[in-house]
């Protein structure tokens, strides 16, 4: 399972997997995918391996996300069929490193979204810098904060993972630790002592992470966060927004900038995040998750605002996507519980 586009290898008890896809910031294909999971799986058998490091290997992103331009062919011209089997593999790598028994190290120095996401956060210690950039922003392309977003959303405080999943609003590196989605944080400059004295003694991860840190920066979403649970309290798309609108017939000038955001984002898609969410909350078993998540994308792989969102935001960057349905309104409730549906037996995502 080789690929130039991540390089694998062993230091002393230390497995060490860094992303090299520079151009495309890293951006996950499926022999990404194959290749991690392989090098994973070897290792989890080999008692010399004690933990494992993933991070990148030049260039300005951890991983900026998934293989949209395949998955937008594929809803383009074959059904969905490879889009729905890059899903299947990337999110057994995903629960493959959720239950990962060997600690794991994500370092996200850089642009970490989506599929970065998705293979960051399984990981028992996520270490931001300055340089970190992370976000869902899944809803400005008619897609979803896949990739075990739904988990991980879902298990912050104060409604910040609605906010995430609907505004796809970008977190620095401090704010990343502050909601808890980084374990730690550490000055991009100090990354590489640290991978050395991680390998020196891999016992020691968590100590080694906090030792050499001061205050990290002052996380500004923090200032915000009585702002979003109140606003973003509702699992109703439409509650939502009406909040929004009451604050800014009051003048709050936040409210205005997160309902712009947000009259630019999918309504399809937003639904299916909010719905996502508040089923993600009741699971007890990542697996379910998973399989939830694949049904989803299964559905929304080929529904009009995925190709249409893709379109404008990436390929042609016109930014003025035609959603259809057009508003929350017309977004109904049928419609969310068919993306929802169990798939045929056959066809349900399992985790190997």
């Amino acid at each position: 399972m080789m690929t130039d586009d991540v390089l694998i290898h062993t230091n002393g008890p230390i497995g060490h997997i860094s992303l090299n896809r520079p151009k495309a910031l890293h951006a996950l294909t499926l022999d990404m995918c194959h290749a991690m999971s392989a090098a994973l799986s070897e290792w989890a058998k080999d008692d010399a391996i004690e933990a494992v490091i993933l991070d990148h290997h030049e260039g300005r992103g951890f991983c900026a996300g998934g293989d949209i331009n395949l998955l937008r062919e594929s809803a383009l011209n074959d059904g969905g069929v490879s889009g729905r089997k890059f899903f299947h593999d990337e999110y057994q790598l995903n629960h493959q490193m959720f239950t990962y028994e060997k600690p794991i190290v994500a370092f996200m120095d850089g642009i970490t979204m989506g599929g970065g996401v998705g293979i960051a956060l399984p990981c028992k210690f996520r270490v931001a810098t300055e340089n970190t950039r992370f976000a869902m922003p899944e809803t400005g392309i008619g897609l979803f904060p896949d990739v075990g977003g739904g988990w991980y959303l879902s298990r912050l405080g104060g409604r910040l993972g609605q906010f995430l999943a609907l505004t796809g609003a970008r977190l620095d590196g401090a704010e990343t630790l502050w909601t808890g989605l980084a374990t730690h944080y550490v000055p991009s400059d100090m990354l590489e002592d640290i991978k050395a004295r991680i390998v020196e003694r891999p016992g020691r991860i968590s100590g080694i992470l906090s030792e050499p840190v001061g205050t990290p920066p002052e996380a500004r979403i923090e200032k915000n966060a009585l702002k979003i649970a109140k606003h973003f309290a509702s699992d109703t798309y439409e509650d939502i927004l009406a909040s929004l609108e009451a604050a800014i017939e009051d003048g709050d000038d936040w409210a205005q900038k997160e309902r712009d955001t947000l009259g630019t984002k999918s309504p399809q898609t937003c639904k299916v995040a909010l719905r996502q969410l508040a089923t993600s909350a009741t699971l007890t078993d990542f697996a379910d998750n998973m399989a939830m998540e694949y049904r989803i994308g299964s559905r929304v792989l080929v529904r009009p605002d995925f190709a249409e969102g893709v379109r404008a935001v990436i390929v042609d960057k016109t930014h003025d996507p035609k959603w259809d349905p057009a508003t929350p309104e017309d977004t109904s409730e049928e419609l969310i519980d068919s993306i929802f549906a169990p798939l045929p037996a056959d066809e349900e995502w399992k985790p190997l």
